[in-house]
């Protein structure tokens, strides 16, 4: 409906499914959440309010400017309400409705991976340096979160260089008699190995990386500059060397950040900016002063949503399982600043166990500022990354429809692949492609049972009678195209499954591989052309074929090495008499893998927690034989 045609009267409440005008009548004025339901049954919106009666009664008695919320009130036809004690309560409860239900009229985003850490195991008498994700339930101290795993391994590196502490897993720590690689290029001091550093120099070490992680790198510094000046007094001029070689790489990575005041607390940037009808939110974390990196996010557009409201959900659904920093830096200040920041800083109480608050503040300086222009300037050069992606990947699409003649785009892609070991522990892959681009979410993978080993032409069929009987029993969205890795054999199983389930109005198409299996000569087919369809090897739509076919390879072959690796480590361990689930792990955990548990002596295996004599003589004899 165009801005023209849109009524001149507000809408009126006699179309509704249910007596709207009675509903807002019997309406509290309490805060709360209140869910908007279509003739489905499906959540349309959720939305909160400190007063939910006159927020509610707001969208049924004005006219509306914003096409979306007038297209939106048009299709409720219930409206379900949750009464909270405070509003801080409602904004929670919201937005922890928002990402169960991802409702098509609210602001998403997609925010639910966990963010890496760096780990110090402070409990073991010589600590080490490693990178985390998941739980925290380790004993030692962690440092982040980091915006990705690269920005983690920066890190590392540059802690490899300064402080000599060891990253290598306690497994190989524990079984260490000389010193390994890392001990001869100067990246690890060797504490596995006696008499080369002392646990107190080693506890220096480690000190100085902790100070270094928290921020507080120029008082290192000034522990190393009186060191430098005692030992260079001393006479001790290799050694005030050291110290010196050592201030200067710590000042050079300084000099890699922003700021790096000290005192600085931990701090995140957030901003947005929008461009041909995409959003993109940068936040760019700080932590003790230093720059650890940034992230970027796109939400589903909203015409009618402000820079306050993008701004206000991606806190609220992003520090819903995040750490909360001390402070939050924004361009503007947000409508519902307050509430806001009151339930970070309760969130950030709960999580420290400690009264430190959480302030959202504006720029008024210079520093804070330059640190809100760079965060524009990363979210800029996001976005147009991004729009630049999404074109290329339409261009890729639409050239896919041309070569195979389809009636439309196939924006919706299943690819399927098979891998096994000489016939054992079959698995099919089925990944899907979203306009263009893998949706990880939607893959799903079969272990393939009842059939001759080696049998891929059967592992298809299995697979693919599998994945559609369900989606047309709940009557779900079908693919735009099926794509199956192989010749016209694979092709003629998966015409068969179609025909089986009454599907052959579904497109397909296989990927033959062509003369020496080289990539850019494969060969097409379809149910339609037995000849095959043949592309050059730029071909745009060749390249989309061949991403999506080697995506499925690698998704098969990873989760039949997955399975593999499991059915032999168990098929092993589970065979030995009294050995349950627990100490099977504790074995793993403290050798490092099956092998060195098959190698492993009597007495060393005595040593392990929780394995007697009787039990370490029996798992011996069992992978060697008894006498």
């Amino acid at each position: 409906m165009t801005q023209e045609n849109m009524p001149d009267t507000p809408p009126s409440l006699s179309k509704f499914a249910f007596d709207i005008e009675a509903f807002l009548k019997q309406l509290t004025q309490r805060p709360g959440v209140y869910q908007m339901l279509n003739t489905q049954g499906v959540i349309i919106y959720v939305g909160k309010a400190k007063n939910l009666k006159r927020r509610v009664s707001s969208y049924f008695k004005k006219n509306h400017e914003e096409r979306k919320t007038t297209a939106m009130v048009a299709q409720v036809a219930r409206i379900e309400i949750t009464v909270t004690d405070t509003e801080s309560e409602a904004l929670i409860l919201e937005n922890t409705l928002i990402k169960r239900h991802k409702p098509k009229y609210n602001i998403l985003f997609r925010d639910d991976k966990s963010y890496p850490y760096l780990f110090v195991s402070t409990g073991k008498p010589f600590p080490s340096l490693s990178y985390h994700r998941g739980a925290k339930r380790r004993v030692g101290e962690y440092f982040g979160p980091f915006p990705n795993a690269n920005a983690v391994h920066q890190t590392l590196q540059s802690l490899q260089k300064l402080f000599l502490v060891r990253q290598c897993a306690e497994s190989v720590f524990n079984h260490r008699s000389r010193p390994c690689l890392q001990y001869q290029i100067k990246r690890c001091s060797a504490p596995c190995v006696d008499g080369l550093i002392t646990q107190a120099q080693y506890s220096e070490d480690v000190r100085h990386t902790m100070m270094f992680l928290e921020g507080k790198s120029f008082n290192v510094i000034d522990e190393l500059a009186h060191k430098m000046e005692r030992s260079a007094e001393s006479l001790e001029f290799e050694q005030a060397a050291l110290y010196r070689d050592k201030i200067g790489a710590l000042r050079t990575v300084q000099n890699q950040h922003l700021i790096n005041q000290p005192g600085v607390k931990d701090l995140d940037v957030i901003v947005s900016t929008e461009q041909a009808n995409q959003i993109c939110v940068c936040l760019m974390m700080y932590r003790g002063g230093n720059l650890w990196g940034s992230e970027h996010f796109y939400p589903k557009y909203l015409e009618s949503a402000t820079e306050s409201e993008v701004l206000s959900a991606f806190i609220a659904q992003h520090y819903q399982s995040h750490t909360v920093p001390a402070e939050i830096l924004l361009p503007l200040k947000l409508h519902e600043q307050s509430v806001l920041q009151a339930w970070l800083t309760h969130e950030r109480q709960t999580a420290f166990k400690q009264g430190s608050s959480v302030a959202l503040k504006q720029p008024t300086h210079a520093t804070a500022k330059g640190l809100v222009q760079l965060a524009l300037t990363n979210a800029l050069s996001g976005l147009k990354q991004h729009l630049m992606q999404k074109a290329t990947q339409a261009d890729r699409v639409e050239a896919l429809q041309e070569s195979l003649s389809l009636a439309c785009k196939p924006n919706y892609i299943e690819c399927f692949d098979i891998s096994h070991t000489q016939g054992d522990h079959t698995i099919a892959s089925c990944v899907v492609f979203t306009d263009g681009v893998p949706n990880s979410q939607a893959y799903r993978k079969f272990n393939i049972n009842g059939i001759t080993p080696g049998d891929d032409y059967a592992a298809m069929f299995q697979a693919m009678s599998r994945r559609y009987s369900r989606l047309k029993n709940e009557q779900a969205t079908l693919p735009d195209l099926i794509v199956v890795d192989g010749g016209k054999g694979q092709l003629n199983k998966a015409i068969e499954v179609l025909k089986l389930l009454e599907l052959e109005h579904v497109p397909l198409v296989s990927v033959a591989k062509g003369e020496g299996r080289k990539a850019g000569l494969e060969i097409l087919y379809t149910p339609h052309d037995e000849e095959g369809i043949d592309l050059q090897a730029d071909d745009i739509a060749l390249h989309l074929i061949n991403h999506i076919r080697d995506e499925a390879h690698r998704f098969a072959i990873t989760s039949h090495r997955a399975k593999r690796t499991k059915v032999q480590t168990h098929s092993s361990l589970e065979a030995i008499e009294g050995i349950g689930p627990k100490t099977r792990k504790t074995l793993l955990l403290h050798f490092g893998g099956l092998g060195e548990v098959k190698e492993a002596s009597v007495s060393e295996l005595s040593k392990v927690k929780g394995i007697s004599r009787d039990k370490a003589e029996r798992i011996y004899d069992f992978f060697h034989g008894a006498l």
